[in-house]
């Protein structure tokens, strides 16, 4: 039994895969051949991805049938889908363990230049921790959500020890062109002159002293840095055991025939917005372009420039790391150094991205993880990583496009223009090269859509909806309809709103209680619209919707979020108990007892508002007003709960019509001059308090950026600082990590321009 230990957290496993290393040529072979299987994921087509991956068992086969499940697993967060995917990646990890051990001790592995004998595993090992790491958190238990956490600290160790490794290569090559007199020698790629060297055909072994062009002798997993040496787990200890007690016997294995001479070809970026392609055994360069579709060649960026002109600070920052990507081009056009840039920038950025949006409600966890997520820099590492024409660039442009279409347009306090908040024109472009890329995927189709409803346009996007055809990929049609269900919710069209909710539950196994609540609460709109003219219309949306209710509790529950139930569950269900001992106590129907508009509750939690146009405003605050109006003969029982709701849900449709001064008088005296205590009780919506606090900051951060220049107004900056430190302090209420998400989002807003909050 091979001695694997530490690096997995102890216990005992088995060897995946081939048992003997790879050489030179085999590296280049199978790396070429897995990248082309997986990329048929992004086309919709699992089967061929997974015929392609099969025919192969190095770590980047493993790693290829990792992404394809963990693509499916996060698509619909399936339990039985995401115990695959998590079975797969842990497969991966050792393969790609085992290969990463072994790569110091042969002699006929590719040597880089830049990086430490074996990086390539390490970052096959990095990427399948952290789509490990991500099913893990998804996953019903909370036993794998924290040892999802901890893989993520493993993969932040691995990949910051890959970008030293670069950083360190590029200080001495920069440093050694000022004092070259050689300089067309020094400007070519370091894995082209490692090739003119024969470096890959004749590589000398590595020996104890010998030290890489990095300058360092030890692998990725002893650490860049001095200080993350000892954070290490025991595989570090592993390298240094006595190598001849494991010994492995080579094997022979039916895989894939390796050429006496490489033969195949890889897309490499280079510095014109063009693809290099190369073929080793002629150097041979054939240079085709790949203009997106409906626009112009001449309109797409260069694949390391930032769009101008420059207008503020981050886009300066931006630029100044895109320049940097300029190295990328330097840094190596061989296929095993490509493969390690683009997945080093890929798994590093997304792992920055997602620990800079984790909620105050998860600090506990957040030290298990030990570091902290940084928004900016992650951003900017997947553009740096969509330039790759390869599934590594592919999955940036989702993780890119899921941030500001989704993500990004959920949050409230995020600068509203330049391209701070959203730089439209340039992921346009990135989504039509991702279509040219991936022609029949319907990924780019939804984020197309998703883009129009970003941009307010929601007819369209749910036009574009309608006429896009089904994905084969049923988890991916089943998020199509999700989308599209949202969208009709935003615009008010109830009976849309009902059927396509009801599509969704055919779908999917998930959240079928909050559908049926949002299917009720349409019914129930159409039930107040007709109450005092069509009396026979309003009785039988009154039914629908009554049956629709009652069908929300037996359907929550079932599914868990980090061994607890899912936070829409825990609320629609006390909505429904409510209105039930409301109805007891007023002795009136269910739909009577029910209080200010459930859907307009709903699209305020989703960030709905956000994406309407003034129309579409004016309807909520008409279904708002619909709660004193004479119609309404129970708002003189209401309290100051019920009113609290309607004070918070029209001061936010105000600031989305940007009237802020009256969405601020409007909590101010309808929610903040009353004790906050006063809102906490049985089956009652406490959410409201700390969401008026979070108002106050969104308006007072409305304001302030009204002028594109937030800075100029510190007072209000620091005054929405306050607020938010008070919300970031709230005792757990309703729907509190939502709400958590947008605050943490807004802080680090507020850091960019000085405030501390």
């Amino acid at each position: 039994m091979l001695k694997v230990g530490g690096w997995l957290g102890g216990g005992k496993h088995r060897p995946h895969g081939p048992t003997r290393s790879l050489n030179a040529l085999d590296e280049l072979t199978q790396i070429e051949d897995a990248m082309a299987a997986v990329a048929h994921i992004m086309n919709d087509d699992v089967d061929a991805a997974e015929d392609g991956l099969s025919k192969g068992s190095s770590p980047f086969h493993q790693l290829g049938k990792g992404v394809v499940k963990f693509m499916r697993a996060a698509l619909g967060f399936e339990q039985e889908i995401m115990r695959e995917a998590s079975e797969t990646l842990s497969d991966a990890e050792n393969a790609a363990y085992e290969h990463q051990r072994r790569a110091h001790r042969t002699p006929h592995a590719y040597q880089s230049p830049i990086y430490p004998p074996g990086t390539e595993y390490a970052v096959c090992l990095a990427q399948a921790q952290l789509m490990s790491a991500i099913v893990g958190v998804l996953n019903e238990s909370l036993t794998e959500a924290i040892k999802g956490f901890y893989k993520l600290r493993k993969a932040y160790l691995t990949l910051e020890g890959v970008m030293d490794a670069e950083k360190k290569y590029l200080r001495e090559r920069s440093s050694s062109s000022l004092n070259s007199t050689g300089s067309d020698r020094s400007s070519r790629p370091a894995s082209r002159l490692a090739r003119e060297s024969n470096a890959i055909t004749a590589p000398k072994p590595p020996t104890p002293n010998a030290t890489s062009a990095t300058g360092s002798s030890t692998s990725l997993d002893k650490g860049a840095k001095d200080g993350t040496t000892k954070a290490k787990s025991s595989a570090a200890e592993d390298d240094n055991d006595n190598d001849d007690d494991f010994f492995d016997a080579d094997e022979s294995h039916p895989d894939l025939g390796t050429p006496s001479e490489y033969i195949g070809h890889l897309g490499v970026p280079t510095g014109k917005g063009e693809m290099l392609d190369i073929n080793i055994s002629s150097r041979e360069l054939d240079l085709q372009s790949s203009p997106a579709p409906h626009v112009p060649s001449e309109t797409l960026p260069p694949p390391y420039s930032v769009p101008s002109p420059i207008e503020d600070f981050e886009e300066l920052t931006l630029s100044k790391t895109i320049k940097e990507g300029d190295d990328v081009a330097l840094l190596g056009d061989h296929p095993v150094d490509v493969f390690i840039i683009s997945g080093s920038n890929f798994g590093f950025g997304i792992l920055l991205l997602i620990i800079s949006l984790v909620p105050p409600a998860f600090a506990t966890l957040l030290k298990i993880v030990g570091f902290k997520g940084d928004r900016e820099r992650g951003i900017q590492m997947l553009w740096r990583a969509t330039k790759f024409h390869n599934i590594h660039g592919a999955m940036a442009g989702l993780v890119l496009f899921g941030f500001y279409n989704g993500l990004s347009a959920f949050c409230d306090i995020i600068p509203q223009r330049g391209e701070r908040s959203y730089p439209k024109e340039r992921c346009k472009v990135l989504l039509s090269e991702m279509r040219v890329r991936y022609p029949k995927s319907h990924l780019w189709l939804l984020e197309e859509a998703r883009m129009f409803a970003s941009e307010k346009e929601l007819e369209k996007a749910v036009e574009f909806m309608k006429n896009s055809d089904e994905s084969p990929l049923k988890q991916l049609e089943a998020l199509r309809w999700f989308e599209r269900s949202l969208n009709t919710m935003y615009l008010h069209d109830y009976e849309e709103i009902s059927s396509s909710f009801q599509k969704c539950i055919t779908l999917n196994n998930w959240s079928h209680g909050l559908y049926y609540y949002i299917c009720g609460a349409a019914h129930l709109e159409l039930y107040r619209r007709f109450k005092s003219t069509d009396p026979e219309k309003a009785k039988e949306e009154a039914e629908k919707a009554t049956e629709l209710f009652k069908k929300v509790a037996p359907n929550t529950g079932r599914k868990r979020f980090m061994a607890r139930q899912l936070p829409f569950d825990v609320f629609v269900n006390r909505k429904i108990q409510k209105w039930e001992a409301r109805a007891r106590e007023w002795g009136c129907e269910l739909m009577d007892a029910v209080g200010v508009s459930p859907l307009e509750e709903m699209i305020y939690f989703w960030s709905g508002f956000k994406r309407m146009k003034e129309e579409h405003l004016q309807i909520s605050l008409e279904n708002l007003a619909w709660s004193e109006s004479e119609q309404n003969e129970h708002w003189d029982k209401e309290g100051l709960d019920e009113k609290g709701i309607l004070a918070l849900l029209r001061a936010a449709a105000l600031r989305s019509l940007g009237k802020t001064n009256d969405a601020k008088e409007v909590l101010e005296k309808e929610i903040l001059v009353h004790d906050r205590a006063l809102f906490k009780g049985n089956l009652r919506d406490s959410w409201t308090a700390p969401c008026a606090r979070y108002e106050m900051a969104a308006n007072l951060w409305r304001e302030a950026d009204g002028q594109g220049r937030p800075e100029g107004d510190m007072e209000k900056l620091e005054s929405c600082a306050r607020w938010l430190d008070e919300v970031a302090r709230w005792e757990s209420y309703d729907l509190d990590a939502r709400i958590g998400m947008k605050v943490t989002t807004a802080k680090t807003t507020l850091r960019r321009y000085g405030v501390e909050c």
